[in-house]
């Protein structure tokens, strides 16, 4: 895409930004899951596999779909990486990663459950596209970053995140040892001219103890609901819904089944930005779906972060075997200090976008994704060891060079 067809379609994108904007009040809503949700089981599951191969072999390729249900857990897709990770030691990854999330309940537990896995050898005809650097297939991925909280990230969704990791270290520690590892939460944001001033309602659904009531729940998350919301950010009482089908002692996979890869938007960004549709979770970093949407989010925060956007979407796409992006979009939804096609050319020359250029500038092929699998993707502290790498603003005087 040039940058004169990318100022174009930017022209008709940032018009109807402006008319969206110039409503005064609006509510936004996004939703999360805690790690005990049967879908999140399977990309931790998943993310910890991954970590493995890496461990053993840093070029190790790996696609792993995990599905749990009722004392079942599938462990399915291909490798390419050490004899080492055999079928056992997933299994034993898979039961580690089960115990640390707290299951061990009447049909589902980390000691009972009965393991089916069927990993196969990765194709050839794949491999040899990455292993001549192209990208591992087609697709398409978004970046978003935004001034509505510190961490650049739509608060709704940081704030959905936030109230179940509150929830989840209670739970760990000890302190709230009657709620169960199963819960949802969901936060509607009232905004005025743009930003986020208060919580319109709060639904959250946890697991628990059997002799507890909905009052009982009730009473036990309130306290952990505010710690995690700015202050005074409280939905009116009537507004504040805790299990509100009035009881929640099934949970987890004897509750429902789980599948790595559904939780998509509870990954990136609530909702508040487009997303390519490839999941993250299972996937090595050789996978654009992966690697290629943290480098657009990357790229997006370090934009907002330097100063030239209130709000920055990122479009990349790729087609298999082939190095080089297929396009690059930027969007500053009307907020920009510079044209788009600026921040283009500044991007080009400020990060190699290919899938290798992305794996060696954001460091990818190290252990750190079984973390990533729960609480979201991004808005995360970037860690010593690597960790959320793409969290980093470390771009911002290379886009501040090439913009002059």
């Amino acid at each position: 895409m040039t940058a004169q067809t990318a100022e174009a379609i930017n022209d008709v994108m940032n018009a109807d930004t402006a008319h969206q904007t110039a409503l005064d009040d609006y509510i936004f809503t996004s939703e999360s899951v805690s790690e005990g949700h049967p879908d999140k089981i399977c990309d931790q599951i998943s993310d910890a596999i991954v970590d493995a191969f890496l461990a053993a072999d840093p070029q190790s390729r790996v696609a792993i779909e995990t599905a749990v249900t009722t004392d079942y857990v599938g462990i399915f897709g291909e490798t390419r990486g050490p004899d080492s990770i055999t079928s056992e030691e997933m299994e034993d990854i898979a039961r580690d990663v089960i115990k640390k999330i707290g299951y061990n309940q009447k049909g589902f537990s980390w000691k009972t459950a009965k393991f089916d896995i069927r990993a196969h050898a990765q194709s050839v005809d794949i491999a040899q596209g990455v292993d001549a650097e192209g990208a591992g297939d087609q697709g398409i991925m978004f970046g978003y970053a935004c001034k509505e909280t510190d961490s650049l990230m739509p608060a709704a969704i940081q704030y959905s995140h936030d109230i179940l990791r509150v929830l989840a270290d209670a739970r760990r520690e000890g302190v709230l040892s009657e709620l169960g590892p199963d819960s949802k939460s969901q936060i509607s944001l009232n905004y005025k001219n743009g930003q986020p001033v208060k919580a319109s309602s709060v639904v959250l659904s946890t697991q628990h103890a059997e002799n507890l009531s909905q009052d009982d729940v009730r009473e036990i998350v309130r306290p952990y609901i505010e710690k995690a919301l700015p202050e005074s950010w409280m939905p009116d009482e009537s507004e504040l819904y805790v299990n509100p089908t009035g009881r929640f002692v099934i949970g987890g996979p004897v509750g429902d089944a789980g599948l790595t890869g559904r939780k998509i938007i509870v990954d990136t960004y609530g909702g508040a930005a487009p997303h390519g549709g490839g999941a993250f979770s299972g996937k090595d970093p050789t996978k654009v779906d992966r690697s290629a949407a943290y480098a657009a989010r990357y790229v997006a925060k370090n934009i907002v972060a330097a100063g030239y956007a209130e709000r920055c979407t990122i479009q990349v796409s790729y087609a298999i075997g082939v190095a080089k992006p297929i396009s690059l979009f930027v969007n500053t939804h009307g907020t920009g200090t510079v044209p788009e096609s600026q921040l283009v050319n500044a991007i080009n020359k400020s990060i190699d976008l290919s899938p290798m250029g992305i794996r060696k500038h954001l460091d990818l092929h190290k252990p750190i994704y079984a973390r990533t699998a729960a609480y979201g993707h991004f808005g995360r502290e970037p860690e010593s060891d690597g960790g959320f790498s793409w969290e980093k603003t470390d771009l911002v005087d290379a886009l501040h060079k090439a913009i002059g």
